[in-house]
């Protein structure tokens, strides 16, 4: 397509739980290519499989790409002219074309049950329905006209199948794998309509749409690969090859060993989220990991997954939205599976969490302060943030790293009080507390150098002095500069903190 406005693309999950972070990857670089070409992206919910149904699926898709930024110009929710976006609710139109295909002669009725099917599989090793097995099945080529109409009569349950002539090359034109030629002998003869719930399966159903909802390219996983000649095949039979959309085969998300697809067994195995949000299985009341939950930012998550199998021609690694749409082509998208380097993931929030303000920082921390009854105020807490957000990898890491700014410590680390507080520290501290009180300017600069001053003229240990200091004041031996928590903290609460550590460590 040469027209930058006849550009349209789809994401297409079926609403069977929650979104896989490989799902999030497809509909980014789905969403990467329409926003460059300004054309469409789509949501369709393919929900054709009854059995599979999982109630808050779909909502909970909608959730995620809202919170990763990545809005759909048309879906249920988004609407649009290509309506309905759920398949469940297309369904008559579907039957139109399932007997399109029936009167060409390119479907058939087949009328096995799962029993018959079941006996031919133990009796036919490999057993594929196919042009070589299927006149020995029961269906509207092998059965004569009359035991047709007596079964039509019984209304027997049936399928129709797709009609694979045998050894045709079929040619699937892919713009990252290029020129993919399969002959149709390997093909079966995919059941592409059900009477028992009256709807299409995915083969028909996701062709029917893409043609009808005028889809230009069909960006999706490796794994579909397998079916993409089928699909060419029904396009044909179809006589809609001239508005066939182009496809492109994208590349696995592998284990981060590099062996085999990533699983929601690898999150769980080595505790990373591979859903963008938490998810509650309904029926199990299982709680998997989220991205969103675990203290990700949405442009970290985006960042990452957009160089999970493509590379800008850049060694830079941070981007943003718009400059990967700039950059985004397909002949830079990898053939080989891409491994998922969760440490990674750590790595881009933790850039992400540096370039973000303290103050959208500040939001994202409030619930975590609310949580822990705090009721500090957005400007101190922005304050605390701008001092410990350097050593954050997540938004939780900001309360773990600053938690001592917002409630003063009431123990003490073991290892650290052993090894920092010694039989005359306390008379140090105490003389300390005197320094602090003289102190009219509090700033950090004039505090450190008066404290500094204090030490080199008593010929003291400065960091024996130090070390007891920052325990008395955070609980641990850690923090950002020490005299920049005490300006924060304030002089009067600095006092207290000494003073209680006096009294508590002494007594332990």
């Amino acid at each position: 397509m040469n027209n930058k406005d006849q550009v349209r693309v789809r994401f297409a999950p079926s609403p069977t739980g929650p979104l896989h972070i490989g799902g999030v990857r497809t509909a980014l670089y789905n969403y990467l290519f329409a926003k460059q070409q300004e054309g469409k992206f789509i949501l369709r919910i393919e929900d054709t499989d009854s059995k599979r149904f999982v109630e808050g699926a779909e909502e909970y898709i909608e959730e995620a790409f809202n919170w990763l930024g990545l809005p759909f110009d048309e879906g249920p929710t988004a609407g649009g002219k290509y309506g309905p976006y759920r398949q469940s609710e297309r369904k008559d139109m579907y039957r139109l074309y399932v007997n399109k295909l029936l009167n060409a002669e390119a479907a058939y009725i087949a009328y096995d049950t799962a029993e018959e099917l079941d006996a031919k599989r133990k009796e036919i090793n490999n057993f594929q329905y196919d042009a070589s097995t299927r006149m020995q099945m029961r269906n509207s080529l092998s059965l004569s006209k009359e035991e047709i109409e007596e079964l039509i009569e019984k209304d027997a349950p049936y399928v129709v199948r797709i009609k694979v002539d045998p050894n045709i090359d079929i040619t699937v034109n892919d713009l990252i794998r290029g020129e993919v030629i399969i002959n149709s002998s390997i093909l079966d003869d995919k059941v592409i309509f059900k009477s028992s719930d009256q709807l299409p399966t995915y083969h028909l159903a996701n062709i029917v749409d893409d043609h009808l909802m005028r889809i230009t390219h069909v960006i999706r996983g490796e794994e579909w690969l397998p079916s993409a000649p089928l699909h060419v095949w029904m396009y044909k039979c179809l006589g809609w090859e001239d508005t066939m959309p182009q496809f492109a085969h994208l590349p696995l998300l592998l284990k981060p060993e590099g062996n085999g697809k990533l699983s929601k067994r690898d999150g769980d195995r080595l505790g990373f989220p591979v859903f963008p949000l938490e998810w509650t299985d309904p029926t199990s009341k299982e709680i998997s990991l989220g991205y969103r939950e675990n203290g990700y930012l949405p442009k970290a998550v985006v960042n990452f997954l957009a160089l999970l199998g493509w590379n800008p021609g850049h060694d830079e690694e941070i981007m943003t939205i718009d400059q990967m749409i700039d950059l985004f082509s397909f002949d830079r998208c990898s053939k080989s599976g891409a491994k998922f380097d969760y440490e990674k993931a750590k790595w881009f929030n933790h850039q992400y969490i540096q370039f973000t303000s303290d103050k959208d920082l500040e939001k994202q921390l409030r619930p975590i302060l609310e949580k822990n009854n705090v009721t500090a105020s957005e400007e101190y807490a922005e304050k605390v943030i701008a001092l410990v957000k350097n050593r954050a990898n997540f938004i939780e890491d900001l309360w773990e790293q600053g938690n001592f700014f917002f409630e003063a410590p009431i123990e003490y680390d073991e290892k650290t009080v052993k090894k920092r507080w010694k039989e005359d520290t306390p008379q140090h501290i105490a003389q300390l507390i005197e320094v602090i009180e003289s102190i009219a300017d509090f700033s950090s600069e004039n505090q450190e150098t008066v404290v500094k001053k204090w030490i080199a003229s008593n010929q003291l240990h400065m960091g024996k002095i130090m070390n007891a200091f920052r325990l008395a004041l955070v609980g641990a031996s850690k923090g950002p500069h020490i005299f920049d928590i005490t300006a924060l903290i304030g002089k009067q609460e600095t006092i207290e903190r000494l003073q209680r550590a006096i009294e508590t460590i002494n007594k332990e």
